[in-house]
């Protein structure tokens, strides 16, 4: 089914023919060396590690931002994504907060330092030190995948505790920490979401300030060659 079907939305990972349209674009060329990364990595795994994959709706190779949270959640699990559209509250927050940060979605891919479900049945458990010792090993063969990468948002206390071994694996990316965008943080306080918020446009401040710095100086006008 043709994507313009399904609204990109809050929560519309819900919907089983939404998923199946979705599952249907994984090998599209943008994602399909991630789609390979997780399948992979379940291979390395084993069948006990419930692994998402990546969401094709998001810039996959393309993208110059990573998004790394903890782990994915049953809600994730059940979706078979790590996607702002999975229907959850976390996600929500986190689609309604890229939104109003004002960066688009196809600059941006999502994963978890912890790449696959921690829980058992419905119900996640707390990610320790051992989890994210073996989680973040396989870190090194996805950034070989993200050649244009330029940011990686460090989203919760967990995943931002592997900032020292990320610097160390691409020092020429810039590194941010924020909050993470579930309800127990959020609708704590008013100014729980404005934080996170901060955060994403910081990103996208760099991300634009980085690229016009990198442009090349233009040549004087009677240095310029004659156009077409």
């Amino acid at each position: 089914m043709p994507r313009e079907h399904f609204d990109d939305k809050p929560k519309s990972l819900g919907s089983p023919a939404a998923r199946a349209a979705r599952l249907a674009e994984l090998r599209e060329p943008h994602i399909a060396p991630l789609t390979a990364f997780v399948e992979t990595l379940r291979a390395e795994m084993g069948s006990n590690y419930r692994i998402p994959y990546f969401d094709p709706w998001d810039g996959g190779t393309a993208a110059e931002i990573l998004y790394l949270l903890e782990a994915p959640g049953a809600k994730t699990v059940i979706s078979g994504f790590i996607s702002r559209n999975n229907p959850d509250e976390t996600a929500k927050n986190f689609f309604q907060l890229n939104q109003q940060s004002g960066i688009s979605r196809k600059r941006t891919v999502t994963w978890n330092i912890i790449p696959w479900y921690i829980g058992s049945g419905s119900r996640i458990r707390p990610a320790n030190s051992d989890d994210i010792e073996v989680g973040i090993q396989s870190l090194n063969s996805l950034l070989d995948l993200l050649p244009r990468l330029r940011a990686i948002v460090l989203i919760g206390y967990k995943a931002q505790r592997g900032s020292n071994y990320i610097a160390k694996l691409r020092p020429d990316v810039r590194l941010f920490e924020s909050p993470h965008p579930s309800p127990l943080f959020v609708n704590k306080s008013p100014r729980n979401r404005e934080k996170i918020l901060t955060v994403l446009r910081e990103v996208a401040d760099y991300l634009d300030l980085s690229r016009t710095e990198a442009r090349p100086v233009s040549a004087a006008p009677s240095d310029r060659p004659a156009r077409d």
